[in-house]
């Protein structure tokens, strides 16, 4: 059976009513559960929450203010941007911007279906809107209610519904759930691989075995869609590569050529800044055909070892524990290279046989593209099971929920 039939025997000629969200929602501010420090630390217990892509930012140690979302779970959305999520566990707020949304008293509304429905809606931002869009723009949309005038026929088919798309929300969660004890035991063997006894390599510093590039600016305005330079921004370094990069995902104008500085294949790309420490000096081995341009907060590492044995490296906890010291403390934190990560030292097995120390390297690389493949990967391996099963619950979720609007409204 179709969602569509499904949905249409479901309701047997229910009347669905269009009532505007701010009907059957209320809202909270969030200055009662802001996180107050920014130590966080995976040993702690309460997740600090954002409504965006990264969702849990870190974990605190503040017992005070905790949203007790495990007894009555909310929708947390930024004001800003839209984006929303479902929590149904304790937790704080990193920022004010972020509403908690729970179902309104007597509302005859699942919060679930509420969440559901949400993530239906085009976003519809546009480029430097800074509106706060919960109040002026979302509490007026007006979302179907299945048999407004029977409430326990209502909550039934809306949590039939909702229990359909939870099945799949489940399916992708073990999914995920995989992935990150793949992601853990990948982490495992690339310490392990890339721990070496004393004797077993020769620790060198970067300075010694390349040299570090800096790239030159360009701004938004200077990107096109088609016809010019590729190029790796210093944010796309650790938001669409894993270890290694085959091509860039953006082009500037071909008229600064001249102007512009590039890695070449086997250079490693660095990214030169970014909002956390983690983000910084983030690494990926430019493998593709070309050279590739860079912007002035990324660096080009070109040196003369295997370029994913180095990429690899400074991805271990190792690397990051020495790299701490050499990043800069503004909002934005900075690399500090000159003098300071160029010292940073990486192991070079076999130094005095390069033939050797080549084939050992190649070894240790090739184990861990396995791991990189599964973990990373969006064409094979797990990430791309994840997001397929997360186009399958989309596709499902807009067909449960698109129910015939008035006339009036479908026009408007």
């Amino acid at each position: 059976m179709s969602a569509n039939s499904f949905v249409q025997s479901l309701l047997d000629g229910a009347e669905i009513k269009w009532v505007p969200l701010g009907e059957v929602t209320q809202y909270e501010q969030p200055a009662a559960y802001l996180v107050r420090g920014t130590n966080y630390n995976a040993d702690f217990a309460t997740p600090v929450l954002t409504a965006g892509k990264t969702f849990i930012l870190g974990y605190t140690d503040e017992v005070d203010g905790i949203y007790a979302a495990s007894k009555s779970p909310v929708i947390i959305f930024d004001d800003f941007t839209t984006a929303n999520k479902w929590v149904d566990f304790d937790f704080k707020a990193k920022s004010s911007a972020m509403k908690m949304i729970t179902a309104a008293e007597d509302a005859n509304v699942l919060l679930k279906y509420v969440y559901y429905w949400l993530n239906t809606l085009p976003s519809g931002l546009t480029e430097g809107d800074h509106t706060r869009h919960w109040i002026s723009n979302y509490s007026k949309k007006t979302i179907p209610i299945p048999c407004p005038d029977d409430p326990v026929r209502s909550l039934k088919i809306q949590g039939e519904i909702v229990r359909i798309l939870d099945s799949f929300t489940e399916l992708t969660a073990e999914l995920t759930a995989e992935l990150t004890a793949r992601a853990k035991q990948f982490a495992y063997y690339r310490e392990e691989l890339l721990s070496f006894r004393a004797g077993e390599v020769e620790w060198q510093p970067l300075a010694k075995v390349g040299q570090f590039i800096r790239g030159r600016r360009f701004t938004k305005a200077d990107y096109v869609d088609t016809g010019g330079i590729p190029v790796i921004h210093y944010g796309e370094i650790y938001t669409h590569y894993g270890t290694s990069a085959t091509r860039a995902v953006s082009q500037v104008r071909a008229n600064l050529a001249d102007s512009l500085r590039y890695a070449e294949p086997g250079d490693v790309v660095i990214a030169g800044v970014g909002e956390t420490v983690e983000e910084v000096g983030k690494a990926v081995a430019w493998l593709g055909d070309g050279k590739v341009a860079i912007h002035d907060d990324s660096y080009a590492f070109r040196h003369t070892i295997n370029p994913k044995f180095v990429s690899y490296y400074l991805q271990t906890a190792r690397f990051n524990a020495e790299k701490v010291q050499h990043v800069s403390r503004g909002k934005m934190k900075r690399l500090l290279i000159d003098g300071k990560i160029e010292k940073t030292s990486i192991p070079i097995p076999f130094p005095a046989d390069r033939k050797r120390s080549l084939a050992e390297q190649a070894r240790i690389v090739a184990i861990l593209d396995k791991f990189d493949t599964l973990t990373n990967s969006n064409s094979e391996g797990l990430p791309s099971e994840i997001e397929l099963r997360q186009q399958q619950h989309e596709h499902y979720r807009d067909l449960l929920l698109n129910f015939p609007k008035p006339v009036q409204e479908a026009d408007a």
